[in-house]
């Protein structure tokens, strides 16, 4: 970017593994500079420009406001929805953001950029291209690969992680690797010109948002295969965590698949009571992602304190996570698909003043509707019209959860007028006050494999004070302070820019009050 330009970001970069369509750096260089360190890497590129085609992927990357010349950013998790709303929040604030993901789809906005890269993965050197896109001010990177795209269309009908619930694919270590090691790859050879205020690469002074155990090689990598090389001096990684509850257990002998050096290995190395995927010893990608960035982060302040408070929510990371810290900021979510008076899919637009899981489970609720034909129905796939009618039809919104680390549907919920009845726990406890916003349930057990007579006792007894409420001047006003609620990106990203101005990337600024979709991106807007 020409210096004569207006004032450049330090970039952000988000790497994400989750499924979206659209749930984690700074100076130029010459084509022939980048080849020549690629190649000390051990690396190859080709057509390292882009030459305008556009691409898609889910490492985003964020540029914070700097006097550089260039801008350059990073890359979220057991599937968050959230992730992809992030990066707009970054770029309202006035920063270069890209969001990097697997290439799981056939995009129909993603071009492909003809960059190809390649790199190590286990003991075979792969290729990856790259695809990119412009939407809503975000640069969204998709790296293309036949272990994203076949896992989806080729093999198991859109299984991301694995072939069923809580069982990994064979190759899943292999795939995130790949994806790191592309995330690492893409702020320094996208020659990207997606608006007349961004152009050119990156960079190399950017910070890296990784998004849960997918992503926790990418600090490793950056040290042994970038820095150590003088280059992304200045970069950092935040590592943001998700769900504590999928950290990534493999076996100890595994370790050498990574590539990485011995010195890595006490970061991985972890000792549990189970026997899956093995017996004994074992290596934890989320502990090494914890202890190797630079600073860690979580969905909601009270999920935060819940991953320090024993094993029991922190899931055996809990001593890890009290030895590196951890900040909580609340997601945000999405004002401009979730909005009452804008919904296309509901027939009566209002506002304020008008007023896929365990088989056993989907046929309990299927036979609800057998046993109660005029009061209740059982659907249990998910169906994003119907989704938004019945948040806005409803009076009430039960969210029984044994745990939640920030939660998307009480926002929702509260943003169309529904008030929520939710259990204590979690982001669920940072955004529904008792009283003013919605009705608590208390703290559940967290045992999965039994039910509590407590907690059926303790959900019956709030519904039905909820219930009520109903008609009364007491729930209008809960309705309207529901309604009165503030659930967009703008504080959470203030938030965010905060925690990563304080990690010292060089040129770093405050950004620029903005709109939901940056001001200097106002021809995404209309872009959903």
């Amino acid at each position: 970017m020409d210096s004569t330009n207006s004032r450049s970001l330090v970039n952000l970069c988000l790497l994400s593994h989750s499924h979206s369509h659209s749930q984690s750096h700074s100076h130029s260089h010459s084509s022939r500079d980048l080849f020549k360190s690629k190649a000390n890497l051990g690396l190859r590129s080709q057509a390292m420009t882009h030459n305008g085609l556009r691409s898609l992927n889910k490492l985003d990357m964020l540029k914070m406001r700097t006097q550089t010349k260039a801008i350059a950013r990073p890359a979220r998790s057991t599937v968050s929805k959230t992730e992809k709303h992030r990066p707009n929040g970054k770029i309202a604030n006035g920063h270069r953001v890209m969001t990097v993901s697997p290439r799981y789809d056939q995009y129909k906005d993603a071009w492909d950029t003809s960059v190809l890269v390649e790199m190590k993965v286990g003991d075979r050197i792969e290729t990856v291209r790259f695809f990119h896109c412009y939407k809503r001010g975000v640069d969204r990177v998709f790296v293309d690969h036949p272990m994203f795209l076949e896992k989806v269309w080729g093999k198991t009908g859109s299984k991301i992680y694995g072939p069923r619930t809580g069982l990994d694919y064979e190759d899943n270590q292999l795939r995130f690797s790949l994806l790191c090691q592309a995330a690492l790859e893409a702020p320094r050879v996208l020659n990207l010109k997606s608006s007349e205020h961004f152009s050119g690469p990156y960079g190399e002074d950017v910070i890296f948002i990784a998004n849960d155990w997918h992503t926790a090689l990418l600090p490793c990598y950056l040290k042994t295969m970038y820095k150590s090389r003088g280059l992304y001096k200045n970069a950092k990684v935040a590592f943001c965590i998700h769900n504590i509850a999928y950290q990534g257990r493999f076996s100890f002998s595994d370790f050498s698949l990574l590539n990485l050096p011995d010195q890595f290995k006490s970061s991985f190395d972890f000792t549990d009571g189970y026997n899956k995927p093995v017996k004994g010893r074992k290596i934890n990608w989320m502990k090494g992602g914890i202890i190797e960035s630079d600073r860690v982060l979580t969905v909601s302040p009270y999920y935060a304190q819940e991953l320090v408070s024993g094993i029991d929510k922190g899931v055996e990371l809990d001593n890890i996570i009290r030895k590196t810290g951890i900040t909580g900021i609340v997601n945000g979510m999405d004002v401009q698909e979730w909005n009452p008076s804008t919904d296309k899919y509901i027939g009566i637009k209002y506002d304020s003043t008008t007023g896929t899981g365990k088989k056993p489970m989907e046929e309990q609720i299927e036979q609800l509707e057998v046993l109660y034909p005029d009061n209740a129905r059982g659907v249990t796939n998910f169906n994003v019209p119907l989704a938004h009618m019945i948040i806005a039809g409803a009076d009430f919104m039960l969210i029984p959860s044994r745990f939640e680390p920030c939660g998307l549907i009480q926002l929702h919920a509260m943003r169309y007028g529904t008030v929520p009845i939710v259990a204590s726990t979690g982001g669920l406890v940072d955004t529904v006050k008792e009283g003013f916003t919605g009705f608590h349930m208390g703290d559940f057990n967290v045992e999965c494999e039994a039910v509590d007579p407590a907690d059926v006792t303790a959900i019956a007894t709030t519904v039905k004070r909820a219930l009520a409420s109903y008609s009364t001047p007491v729930l209008k006003e809960m309705i309207q302070n529901c309604m009165a609620q503030d659930f967009s990106w703008k504080e959470p990203a203030r938030q965010w820019e905060k925690i990563l101005l304080s990690l010292d990337v060089a040129g770093s600024e405050p950004g620029i009050e903005g709109e939901e979709v940056a001001p200097l991106a106002m021809e995404n807007v209309a872009t959903p």
